[in-house]
């Protein structure tokens, strides 16, 4: 099984209730085709640099999952037959791709956990000074 990432543009008129019954049914599409999502992430509401189907703005969607090679014009065609969907893009990534973007979440974590260690190590040495 090969890893890819899609990125999807919804229509902007819907609401959040909508964008998750949007993503469940495609994670749906993905696993009906033998996949499995490994990562989901909603980058909300971004003006279009152009007009697609007549909407300026777009909900954006992006997705890691991986997938058979075979399997992926039958993901297409779904994404193109989805009537919330206005615009998308599945690209194969490579391993090194694939982690890089999987531990770009974890090494935010550990950034925010180190900045708060930092801190505290900070309020300790103003409070011993001012004993």
């Amino acid at each position: 099984m090969r890893s890819y990432q899609s990125v999807l543009i919804l229509k902007p008129d819907i609401d959040e209730a909508r964008v998750a019954e949007a993503l469940e049914k495609i994670g749906e599409f993905i696993k009906s085709n033998g996949g499995a999502c490994l990562k989901i992430e909603n980058w909300g509401k971004k003006r279009l640099a152009y007009r697609v189907k007549k909407n300026r703005f777009g909900i954006y969607l992006n997705l890691y999952h991986t997938l058979e090679s075979a399997k992926v014009v039958e993901l297409e065609t779904k994404y193109k037959l989805y009537d919330l969907i206005i615009k998308y893009m599945v690209v194969r990534l490579d391993d090194d791709e694939l982690e890089r973007a999987l531990g770009k979440e974890n090494e935010v974590e550990g950034e925010a956990k180190d900045e708060d260690k930092d801190k505290k190590a900070e309020e300790k040495t103003e409070v011993k000074a001012e004993e």
